[in-house]
């Protein structure tokens, strides 16, 4: 029984690199409110958060930045090569991650809830989770994923892997186990069908209509319409961005995807993400003789609607030259231009970086005022 009465708790942990953050994306697309509690823990050292000072006098001022933010690659050294100085961080953090996770599992209004967490049985979480999943692979994929996708040396990625405890230890654990080194499509259908065991009559997410505006229908897709939404894009786009359904397949891990229709034809496509409480819209592809202002307006209401519901402190949207010149559009639906270092905090910022491109400019939204984690 979790500790949160009215909710089923999804436990989710695995070591570093084993795609964690995936198999809670996809936990999402099957309809429950996902918590990435390191980037809680990320948020809670930033400048100007609870942990800031705590840490700052643990550790010392070098860790710090030009920008005054902390260094986690210096304090990363310094912890992963210390067992005692990771618990001197741990015991400042967890409580506080601890706080933001019971915080948001509170304000949520989903019944089924995922909380990723990489020390999520060393931090006491596991006890308020009704079920354990743990995800696993193989020790030359984790470091493949590390050398590729984070750009840290091989013997740098080794020493990350041999300071955490065992997988073994999380697999003899764990409830469910999902091994996530193969295709996209392997790992999915394991989450669907450990989901199903759970939750045998729930209702597949992407059947459902999620907003109508006279004429038009906005769905939110699901993997099973991949195929629908490579061509689409590969179409629309002139063939300037080809994409495949193993392409979108592969996105699905990552963001969402909604489908606007036309009296049950595809007239257009939306790619978003919420992460850290950040919503990012980064794809958009529509229809050219479709009336802008409507359709605009009906996708980015259902993309704010289920951000808020996510508890998303703000929303980006990234935009080809092509839309921004409909910059009027944007304005009335309350959307501002905005550079990175002027969003201030710095999970919006590190959220802005990752999708912010030399051909695309920010917009900005804010969606609520109180954030996660700001000191009292």
């Amino acid at each position: 029984m979790s500790a949160w009465p009215g909710k089923y708790v999804i436990g989710l942990t695995g070591n570093i690199a084993t795609g964690k953050s995936v198999i809670r994306k996809m936990l999402e697309h099957l309809g429950a409110y996902g918590i990435d509690a390191d980037a809680l823990g990320h948020r809670a050292i930033a400048r100007g958060a609870p942990g800031y000072q705590p840490v700052l006098n643990t550790f010392g001022r070098w860790i710090l930045s030009p920008d005054g933010e902390i260094d986690r690659a210096r304090l990363a050294k310094i912890v992963f090569d210390d067992p005692e100085a990771l618990s001197r961080l741990e015991a400042i953090v967890h409580p506080m991650v601890t706080q933001a996770v019971d915080l948001l599992v509170r304000r949520s209004r989903h019944k089924v809830i995922v909380v990723e967490a990489i020390k999520l049985l060393e931090s006491g979480l596991r006890a308020k989770c009704d079920t354990l999943w743990v995800a696993h692979t193989p020790e030359i994929v984790q470091i493949n994923r590390l050398v590729q996708k984070r750009g840290l040396s091989q013997a740098i990625a080794l020493q990350r892997i041999t300071a955490q405890p065992s997988q073994l230890a999380k697999i003899l654990a764990a409830d469910v186990v999902i091994r996530n080194d193969g295709a996209f499509e392997d790992t999915w259908q394991q989450v669907v069908e450990a989901w199903r065991r759970i939750f045998p009559t729930a209702e597949a997410r992407d059947t459902q209509v999620a907003a109508i505006a006279g004429s038009l229908a906005v769905q939110r897709a699901g993997p099973r319409q991949a195929a629908e939404i490579a061509e689409f894009i590969t179409r629309i786009s002139n063939g300037s961005v080809r994409r495949n359904k193993n392409d979108i397949m592969e996105a699905f891990g990552e963001k969402a995807y909604l489908v606007l229709k036309l009296e049950g034809q595809t007239v257009g496509v939306a790619g978003w993400q919420v992460e850290n409480l950040v919503a990012r819209t980064d794809d958009i592809y529509l229809q050219p003789d479709l009336p802008l202002r409507d359709v605009l307006r009906t996708l980015t209401e259902e993309i704010e609607r289920e951000s808020r519901e996510l508890q998303c402190e703000i929303a980006l949207v990234f935009l080809s030259k092509d839309l921004l010149q409909k910059q009027d559009v944007w304005r009335t639906l309350g959307y501002q231009k905005r550079t990175v270092d002027s969003l201030g905090v710095r999970a919006w910022q590190e959220a802005a970086m990752e999708s912010l491109t030399t051909d695309t400019t920010m917009l900005f939204k804010q969606l609520r005022k109180d954030r996660v984690l700001r000191p009292v």
